[in-house]
């Protein structure tokens, strides 16, 4: 990205134990920096706990307070703090870094195979080792054979853009073998030719099944009794529409505000995301449009505040339906018009389905499109048990609770 100084990301790590670690960036800004900061943090399990936002329009100053997920106790700080770094603009100026990051390639995609005896919290175990090891799941297809083994192909990216290393393929595997142990792995990485990137794109869904799933009465987390309060003022600031919030906290709260508002062409001034209150959050927003102006425009103030009410109650969808004879767990998410889909989601299933003792028969990543955007699906087809006959209605809702409470954070 050019010249950068080391300071322009800083990590401040908490006193004690609990306390938030700081983190601040000041660095020239760009176009949905917020949004891309706020994932890269979301990706290293970690949680906003507070947070400040400023910019000019040309450099910005950023303090996020995080804190470690439950399930993510150890943090590679410097690791992190790379990533952030990575991400910021060069000080050749916001144009410049502007463009290269418009010409930029996409990543190169590999795909792991790996085939072992299938036990219990195997997928999300895989899904860990991964995860700390800095890829991100792009696609995935697990099968299980009539013998008890599995076949599991991932096709991943490297945030760390060393896996085409030898290094680098070798700890991979190694990491994967030590955790799987006596079960037996063989291990394979390679790079994923065009004839791979294609395969499960997209995923085919029923009439039935996608009106249930993407409708406006859709079931799991767009169920939850959580409300948003939000009022639009273009009195309060004399360059600025003024954006108040008042909402019910979860996990990726700030991340999906900026994503929809760089999704909407709508910029950000500065930014305050409260500190949570018995569960609930305040935010304070000056925002503006395009043209630098504030949002006066009815139709574009009622467009914008409809999509961030909806992305903040509503920001995933999960239900359970039936397959054939069998009953699979359905989880989507909206997909950024970046084409980037929302971390650690295969991470929080498999991590929720792993606690309750549900078995996965198979899975598979794709994308679905409906009339106004793109999806993200998770497919899961979950097997039997005598804890959670999934005939049961009962047994279906605990799956679909647990399942939404981890990705929530709740």
């Amino acid at each position: 990205m050019g010249i950068l100084n080391d300071d322009a990301v800083l990590i401040e790590p908490g006193k004690n134990c609990g306390d938030p670690s700081i983190v601040t960036v000041n660095c020239p800004d760009e176009s949905g920096l917020g949004s891309t900061l706020c994932r890269i943090i979301l990706e290293f399990g970690l949680s906003l706990t507070r947070a400040d936002f400023s910019t000019d329009g040309r450099w910005c100053y950023i303090v996020f307070w995080v804190t470690p997920d439950n399930s993510s106790p150890k943090i590679d700080w410097d690791s992190l703090k790379n990533r952030l770094l990575s991400a910021c603009p060069s000080c050749l100026g916001s144009f410049y870094s502007s463009l290269q990051s418009n010409v930029s390639k996409p990543p190169p995609l590999y795909l792991l195979k790996f085939f072992c005896r299938d036990r219990k919290g195997l997928l999300h175990d895989v899904t860990k080792v991964l995860t700390e090891l800095e890829f991100t799941i792009q696609r995935v297809k697990v099968m299980t054979t009539p013998d008890g083994r599995v076949l599991d192909m991932f096709f991943i990216t490297d945030a760390m853009d060393l896996l085409h290393t030898k290094q680098r393929q070798t700890k991979t595997c190694d990491h994967l073998t030590a955790v799987l142990g006596e079960h037996g792995v063989s291990c394979e990485l390679e790079l994923a030719g065009p004839e791979l990137e294609s395969v499960q794109r997209f995923s085919s869904l029923s009439p039935v099944t996608a009106d249930e799933l993407f409708g406006s009465d859709g079931s799991g987390v767009s169920s939850s009794p959580n409300k948003v309060a939000l009022t639009v003022d273009n009195q309060l600031s004399p360059a600025h529409t003024v954006l108040q919030i008042h909402c019910v906290d979860q996990k990726g709260l700030f991340y999906d505000i900026l994503r929809t508002s760089k999704d909407c062409d709508v910029h950000i001034a500065y930014g305050r995301f409260s500190s949570k209150v018995k569960g609930y959050r305040n935010l304070d927003l000056f925002v503006r449009g395009t043209d630098g102006k504030k949002i006066a425009d009815p139709k574009h103030q009622a467009n914008f505040c409809s999509r961030l009410k909806e992305e903040m109650v509503c920001p995933l969808r999960v239900i359970i339906v039936n397959r054939g004879p069998d009953s699979e767990l359905l989880v989507a998410n909206p997909v950024e018009l970046s084409g980037k889909g929302r971390p650690r989601v295969f991470y929080d299933v498999t991590l929720a389905l792993k606690s309750l003792g549900v078995c996965i028969f198979s899975a598979e990543i794709g994308r679905h499109s409906t009339l106004d955007r793109q999806w993200e699906v998770y497919r899961f087809l979950l097997e039997e048990s005598r804890e959670f006959p999934l005939a049961s209605l009962r047994a279906r809702n605990q799956i679909v609770e647990r399942v939404t409470k981890t990705l929530m954070g709740w």
